[in-house]
């Protein structure tokens, strides 16, 4: 996601991007795609939403998906983007780097199809020198947190091998904030203070820590917290301009949407898993997030967008929710059966109600 450098800019997509996502919109298809494209990963992070039991709604977890390697992989995908066609594909996992050699042929095709294409990593390997001068490509490195922390919760993807992996690469960094970070104040500036200032870093982002529903971890922010989360960013926004978080988007962390129906970033995105078949819901999150602890910073984002006001009087996000209810209608309409007997969902959702599942089409024993 690119943001505009000014605080009264919204977004800087161009004008025609907008024009073709509200076309997708208004048709009944998402405009994002995110794909799982292994279940593997290196790492074994504490508070990991991807390897949570309800990630996939409570059948299956995502060690458990058969997910596909080699040619079987590339051509899975392929057909993906050119059934959905996405304008931006996000490609995590598990850690995407687990299948290095198909992404390697995957992303100068994906990019052929005119789409960006997003790579969310650990960093726990090398990149493909390539990448660092491809348009439309963008790498995202997560940290968590400055050196002594991080190595313990992400080894083998330490500092050290990552600032080695990266080297030579246009990288942006993507630090989740803790309750344990905001509880050492300056936290944040120290860690900005850190990968700033070396070349490979393009941008920095910050989210915050989205829990599920009931969850009980060391991890969640609490109120105050939260708070200085926003206060801390405000502020280092201007001492540090690697820190592409515009204003109105930090201000929303105070405001989270307060359920998906009205999250415009998990209205507009597509979440597929690791066999190429299962559609994560509601969100990326999966399972049953807590929203009014969301700290995803797409969403604030797009609510930010969503919350900004034409004219001063009509909001953005009013005239969303009026094109996605034509459009969700409109897909109905075109998925509707002709005969007696329900099509069957190509594409099943796995959810914890096999009864739910049957009656939408789902499929729970894949």
């Amino acid at each position: 996601m690119r943001w505009h450098a000014a605080d009264k800019g919204i977004s800087a997509l161009e004008t025609s991007q907008i024009i073709r996502a509200w076309g997708k919109i208004l048709k009944g298809e998402a405009p994002s795609l995110s794909i799982e494209i292994t279940r593997e990963c290196p790492l074994k992070c504490p508070g990991c939403y991807a390897y949570e039991d309800a990630h996939l709604g409570g059948g299956k977890t995502l060690r458990e998906l058969n997910d596909r390697k080699g040619q079987a992989l590339i051509d899975g995908v392929l057909e993906v983007v050119d059934r959905l066609k996405p304008m931006h594909l996000s490609i995590v996992g598990g850690d995407p780097l687990v299948r290095y050699r198909e992404l390697e042929t995957l992303v100068p095709i994906l990019l052929s199809r005119g789409m960006h294409v997003q790579i969310v990593t650990s960093a726990f390997r090398a990149m493909d020198p390539s990448w660092a001068s491809l348009d439309r490509l963008h790498v995202a490195v997560s940290i968590d947190g400055l050196q002594p922390e991080h190595d313990v919760r992400r080894a083998p993807a330490t500092y050290e091998r990552i600032l080695k992996n990266i080297a030579g690469q246009n990288i942006t960094i993507h630090c989740t904030i803790t309750g344990q970070m905001m509880k050492r104040p300056g936290y944040l500036a120290e860690f900005l203070e850190f990968w700033t200032p070396r070349p490979e870093i393009k941008k920095v982002w910050f989210s915050m820590f989205t829990p599920q529903v009931g969850d009980q971890l060391p991890e969640i922010l609490g109120p105050q917290e939260r708070s200085r989360a926003i206060a801390d960013m405000l502020v280092l926004r201007k001492q540090y301009p690697k820190l592409d978080m515009p204003k109105v988007v930090i201000e929303q962390f105070a405001a989270p949407p307060h359920n998906p129906e009205e999250c415009i970033f998990a209205m507009t995105t597509q979440t597929m898993s690791a066999d190429l078949e299962t559609m994560i819901t509601p969100c990326q999150f999966g399972g049953n997030p807590d929203c009014g602890s969301c700290g995803c910073v797409a969403s604030m984002g797009l609510a930010s967008v969503g919350a900004h006001k034409l004219g001063g009087i009509l909001s953005v996000g009013s005239i969303f929710q009026a094109s996605h209810k034509i459009g969700q209608r409109r897909a109905r309409a075109r998925t509707k059966p002709a005969g007696k007997y329900p099509a069957k969902n190509p594409l099943p959702i796995l959810q914890g109600d096999k009864k739910n599942a049957a009656s939408a089409g789902g499929n729970t024993s894949l």
